[in-house]
């Protein structure tokens, strides 16, 4: 077997990059592809070279209504069918997918940003997601109650429609992870991606059109909101899944409740802590913290663990182990199979990255490693993975998501100090907890107020193990059985004997 060297791996990618986008892009409404009703489009541009990749429809709110209306034509038959059938459609949208890996990653790397192998990763969770729900299926079961010498029970069914909002961080694995609880539970889905990373979901309107009867997945992007909006506040649908930031999440909330009583999960942002206690092997820390921060794609995560509260004695060495760790960090093109860092999706986020930065510095912070741009970026957008020292809790990073590559170090002394640093956000997604006590490790994770805890690791995780955010990082979990659940709605019956 021949071993394809990594320059013409690059070189190969490049060409099938360029084959994809060398299309007509569409909508997928009613199972047939169409542009938007205006006829308008939008650019959609590379972080990493800044050229225009693509020009897609630019969709409004009679698009979205479009797509509301076939997916309501289309319930009625997807909801009848028995749970096992809708699970072998889901499975055969999995088989079709794999048979594209590459080509979905392809495009999530040339309009997002983050490198190949890392997008590679994320279609085959988006597959193991389909898979995993789909083995579900029979799980949507109900009771029986013995409430009286009659007959009651309970049975689970679809709300209709489902509206999913996706953000632009893991442009596949949100579109085709995202939908498969509400397809196997008997709902049909309108998509909307995020304008900045579309390329991808709009492939995989391709593969639905293929895969899936006529208005069970219904895909629509526009560049602004009134896509977004026409879905929350449109009256046939009751059911809305959102992932972004926490303005947004709270903008959607009130776009809903002025139309109906919608039920609404929001899986929202995060300034999430990793504790290190002076007991804990500060090599196995570093190695934590810089893979906990998703340096790699540049810290585009609502996970990542971006303030780290160490323990005074033992800060100094720390910092400096995760400084060398992030020295002499690479910057390639994301098509280059051996890239390991990522752009920042866009400009407007690359500015708003910046812009912390320079905050810190006003506020006091002091800049351990990274700081800016990396030398030779060019018009890649690049900031280099950056350690802040000297954070106060006071600090705009200390308690703001930025959402770049940029790790703020807090130190405490005494173990309920760093409890109350770690919960003084108003968010409570995720946690970390380092110490080879195994007492304190517990204690300490039952503190925290976030919905999901590492103790001795972070970062990953786990298919079956809900995830879902505490406070201002959301409602409801993703990632398990209450996940799909969440997508259908109890009914109780009595039959009079």
């Amino acid at each position: 077997m021949t071993v394809v060297s990594p320059p013409d791996a690059l070189a190969a990618n490049e060409r099938r990059a360029a084959e994809l986008l060398d299309r007509e892009w569409s909508l997928l409404i009613g199972g047939e592809l169409v542009g938007a009703q205006s006829g308008r489009t939008f650019p959609v541009r590379s972080p990493y070279t800044g050229e225009v990749l693509a020009h897609v429809p630019d969709g409004g709110r009679a698009d979205a209504d479009r797509a509301v209306a076939a997916a309501s034509a289309a319930f009625p038959g997807w909801s009848a069918r028995s749970a096992g059938d809708r699970a072998a459609a889901v499975h055969a949208l999995a088989d079709a997918i794999e048979q594209r890996a590459r080509d979905f990653a392809l495009l999530d790397t040339v309009d997002g940003g983050s490198p190949i192998a890392i997008m590679s990763a994320d279609v085959h969770a988006a597959v193991a997601a389909l898979r995993y729900f789909a083995g579900l299926a029979l799980e949507l079961k109900g009771d029986t109650v013995p409430a009286s010498t009659n007959l009651h029970f309970t049975e689970r069914q679809p709300y209709g429609v489902v509206a999913k909002i996706i953000p632009f961080n893991h442009p596949f694995m949100f579109a085709a992870g995202k939908i498969a609880a509400p397809l196997v539970a008997g709902n049909t889905v309108v998509l909307k991606p995020a304008e900045a990373t579309p390329l991808s979901a709009l492939l995989l309107a391709e593969v639905c059109r293929d895969v899936l009867p006529a208005g069970v997945v219904n895909i629509v992007v526009g560049d602004g909101v009134e896509v977004p909006d026409a879905l929350v506040r449109h009256p046939d649908v009751f059911r809305i899944g959102f992932t972004g930031s926490e303005p947004v999440g709270r903008a959607i909330q009130r776009a809903a409740a002025e139309v109906a009583v919608k039920a609404v999960t929001l899986e929202l942002g995060g300034k999430n802590a990793l504790i290190a206690f002076p007991d804990a092997d500060l090599d196995e820390v570093a190695e934590a913290a810089v893979r906990g921060m998703n340096f790699t794609w540049s810290g585009q995560s609502c996970g990542s663990t971006s303030r780290l509260l160490v323990h005074a004695s033992v800060a100094d060495e720390l910092v400096a182990r995760i400084a060398r760790l992030l020295a002499d960090r690479e910057y390639r093109p994301p098509l280059d199979p051996a890239a390991v860092q990522g752009t920042l999706v866009n400009r407007t986020q690359y500015d708003r990255v910046l812009g912390y930065l320079a905050t810190a510095r006003a506020e006091g912070a002091r800049v351990v490693t990274g700081g800016g741009p990396p030398e030779g970026a060019g018009d890649a957008l690049f900031v280099a993975p950056t350690v802040l020292d000297d954070v106060r809790p006071d600090h705009r990073v200390a308690n703001e998501e930025i959402f770049g590559p940029v790790l703020t170090v807090l130190r405490w002394t005494e173990e309920a100090e760093a409890v109350a640093l770690a919960n003084s956000v108003r968010y409570g997604l995720t946690g970390s907890v380092f110490t080879d006590d195994v007492r304190r490790a517990h204690r300490v994770a039952r503190a925290l107020e976030t919905g999901f805890v590492w103790i001795n690791t972070a970062g990953p995780h786990y298919l079956g193990l809900p995830y879902g955010g505490w406070k201002n990082s959301g409602t409801g979990t993703e990632e398990g059985l209450d996940e799909l659940l969440s997508y259908t709605r109890v009914k109780s019956v009595t039959v009079a004997l």
